[in-house]
């Protein structure tokens, strides 16, 4: 039968099923094989935070969703086109997120009695007509994928497990995807174990092949490759390419990358990254618990490498105390705190951006430290350079605010030219810097960054206190006078203020708009995209997207007051809209949600929209 073929130009699909399915493996490679392709990519891992939550149950549904397209996008999707559920819990979490006529590919072998009541059907949506405006494709995945094995020297079980292969397969094939790489992936994968890797490539071909055969597929569709600038593009996620960001930072400032971590979601991955390194110079270390890991990490930086300390927000509480102690130091120290839903443990597999408050006052005295947060996955490489260049040109402790949803999440990143990379190294005190030739006086202060010596211990000559008690100015002695420790609180805050960062740049392509909207970190991708939507339908709005919180743009206060209306969309209750209110007394609309989930584009064009309408 020879099967019509359809050209689109963006496609979302969304593989959910029990957390025990492969969904996220499955996802992965999907989104790997489109990457091949050239087509510009957004991925949106969601999973449960149990190891192994009750099969069959709604906690229990772990998603994945990828959205491709022959031009630029910014968002992972609104919803999706084509839902696989690989169970009853899958279909019913998801389905209120489908438009209507989205495809449902559904694994008809899970629809028994036991797994419908365990979530709440009293009668199979397959057979009743709560499915009758969406395109239904019943398929037996399993029990398919387990005939097809049937000559192979693999276990029922592990044939079932093979099911997501299947179905991987038949998307493939449903969207003109290459496998050749997938291919390679599970001979590497099962290496060990030779009988795997061919029940899983046969399990792939046989879902591919079914695709072929089958009269319920009769469309066959195609996204050709975007547009995009010339280079050498891989797929990353943000927690990989933060990883990279810093092994970058160790070569280009010439100086070991330490990094002091204790596992914890979202962050554990930089470090299984990170320890792949070592012949970069990149030393990892899991602590015993997350105050060890930051102790490590600054002891890393007074001894003359690169310290850095990854987390999520109830880590960067337990560090704080040690934070504090790195800037009554002045030394340079990088702390990642990869944001996830609170308060407490919260929703651990879950994005929010609460933390934006911690990072900036979240320390006892006046501990003031640079922030600076990425936009996108890709942005995480170039951030985490940033990261390392101020914390190393002014001695500072720097908190790079990472999420969840740029951590997991993926897309095409052009690889940089090395060489147009930044130059970070640095110069150690190497001699006494004293009037008299003989003394060493470890905050005599640059007067252009107002950083201290960097003097690495054993250096003769440079013998200085350390601790967390207050320096007195120059000589570093211990000093209780009340001028003294005036002078060093405003000093340390102005090394701070003072950091150059680059102006705030506005995207309002028609120079007329009376609505800027302002966001930063994970934010840029949905208000990008809504601010498009809405340029497209012929209304003027203004972008602009904040990396560096601490400090601030110097020319964001002239830019504020240049719009009539600023909104400020984040996901916690408006902790930058306070902060933009009290220091530029501009009455930002603030639009806020805290569910866990990243803003849509179409909530936020319609919010938006509304605000227009009143100006």
């Amino acid at each position: 039968m020879t099967k019509q073929i359809r050209q689109l130009d963006r496609v979302v699909i969304r593989f959910a099923g029990d957390s025990g399915d492969g969904m996220q493996l499955t996802g992965d490679r999907f989104t790997s094989e489109t990457a091949q392709l050239g087509n510009d990519i957004s991925t949106l891992p969601n999973f449960p935070a149990e190891i192994r939550a009750p099969a069959g149950t709604l906690p229990g549904v772990s998603s994945f969703q990828v959205h491709f397209a022959d031009y630029d996008i910014l968002t992972p999707g609104d919803a999706p086109n084509v839902l696989v559920a690989m169970n009853p819990a899958a279909l019913k979490a998801n389905l209120a997120d489908l438009p209507r006529g989205a495809d449902i590919i559904v694994n008809t072998d899970e629809f028994t009695k036991r797994n419908l009541t365990k979530v709440g059907y009293q009668t199979s949506p397959l057979d009743d007509d709560s499915l009758a405006g969406y395109v239904v494709h019943p398929v037996a995945l399993t029990s398919m994928t387990v005939g097809a094995l049937a000559a192979y020297q693999v276990s029922k079980k592990d044939a079932e497990r093979s099911k997501n292969m299947f179905a991987l397969g038949l998307l493939s094939w449903m969207y003109s995807r290459p496998y050749e790489s997938t291919l390679r992936f599970l001979e590497r994968k099962f290496a060990a174990r030779p009988e795997l890797v061919a029940a899983n490539v046969a399990a792939f071909k046989a879902g591919w092949n079914f695709g072929e055969t089958t009269e319920d597929f009769a469309v066959r569709y195609e996204v050709k490759p975007a547009k995009m600038h010339p280079g050498t593009y891989r797929n990353i996620t943000g927690n990989a390419a933060l990883s990279l960001g810093l092994v970058a930072a160790g070569v280009r400032s010439g100086l070991p990358v330490f990094l002091g971590a204790y596992p914890i979601t979202p962050a554990s991955d930089i470090l299984h990254e990170l320890s792949k390194h070592k012949r970069f110079g990149v030393l990892t270390m899991q602590a015993e618990d997350e105050i060890a890991a930051v102790g490590a990490a600054l002891g890393a930086s007074y001894g003359g490498s690169l310290g850095v300390t990854t987390t999520s927000g109830p880590g960067v509480a337990l560090k704080s105390e040690t934070i504090s102690l790195a800037v009554a130091l002045e030394l340079p120290l990088v702390i990642v705190d990869v944001q996830r839903a609170g308060p407490s443990t919260g929703m651990p597999t879950k994005t929010e951006q609460a933390d934006l408050n911690m990072a900036l006052y979240g320390r006892h005295g006046e501990a003031p430290v640079a922030v600076i947060a990425p936009k996108s996955p890709s942005d995480c490489f170039f951030a985490a350079l940033e990261a390392a260049r101020i914390a190393l040109t002014y001695r500072t402790p720097v908190i790079l605010l990472s999420d969840n949803y740029v951590a997991n999440g993926s897309e095409p990143w052009l690889l940089p030219d090395v060489e147009s990379l930044p130059d970070l190294r640095v110069e150690f005190a190497t001699r006494p810097n004293g009037d008299d030739g003989t003394t060493f006086l470890p905050y005599l202060r640059d007067p252009e960054t107002l950083a201290r010596p960097w003097a690495i211990p054993g250096t003769a000559g440079l013998e200085h206190r350390i601790g967390g008690l207050e320096k007195a100015d120059k000589t570093g002695d211990i000093s209780y006078d009340p001028a003294n420790h005036d002078f060093m609180v405003r000093t340390r805050a102005a090394r701070i203020e003072t950091i150059p960062v680059p102006d705030i740049e506005v995207e309002d392509p028609d120079g007329d708009a009376r609505v800027l909207v302002l966001g930063w970190g994970s934010t840029y991708g949905p208000i990008g995209a809504a601010c498009r939507g809405l340029r497209q339908r012929g209304l003027s709005i203004a972008q602009a997207h904040l990396r560096h919180l601490a400090p601030m743009p110097a020319n964001l206060g002239e830019v504020l007051r240049s719009y009539d209306k600023v909104v400020i969309p984040e996901m916690n209750l408006g902790q930058l809209a306070h902060v933009i209110r009290a220091r530029y007394l501009v009455d930002a609309i603030s639009y806020n949600q805290v569910r866990g989930l990243p803003f849509t584009a179409a909530e936020l064009e319609t919010t938006l929209e509304e605000v227009l309408k009143n100006v």
